[in-house]
């Protein structure tokens, strides 16, 4: 162990990190070509095959090759995946997005008026004949 110098073990660490960060990028081009809608099934099995047997070369090459169309299908799914938590969250607040008062616009409305009444726009009793106005 003396003779293994901090510069040693500096190199070691980033090596080890190269190659994790190496890893990464394989398994993120393996599931981008599961994912591809424009692939056929030759196409898929082609580039899997060539970054499976030639790892360095075959990531590199469809990286090069695919790069652009990787990003946009990241950026479509992230896309896909907010639109459905927004209308996930929308359908769990009963709330319509602005579509005509529905469930949820009574909180919205009872908030406001809370909020006028905390800053002496209204009085108590104006808000009390409000409140019990929208919650008929």
């Amino acid at each position: 162990m003396d003779d293994y110098s901090l510069l040693d073990l500096f190199w070691t660490m980033l090596w080890f990190f190269l190659w994790v960060m190496w890893l990464f990028l394989l398994f993120k081009v393996i599931t981008d070509i599961f994912r591809s809608h424009d692939l056929g099934g030759w196409g898929k099995a082609g580039w899997l095959v060539l970054t499976l047997l030639l790892p360095y070369i075959g990531v590199l090459v469809y990286v090069i090759v695919r790069g652009k169309s990787m990003s946009r299908r990241d950026i479509k799914e992230a896309q896909d995946r907010d639109a459905a938590f927004k209308a996930y969250v929308r359908e769990a607040a009963g709330t319509s997005g602005g579509e005509g008062p529905k469930h949820g616009s009574h909180v919205d409305d009872l908030a406001k008026l809370a909020d006028l009444r905390d800053r002496g726009a209204i009085t108590d009793e104006e808000y009390q004949r409000a409140k019990t106005k929208l919650l008929v």
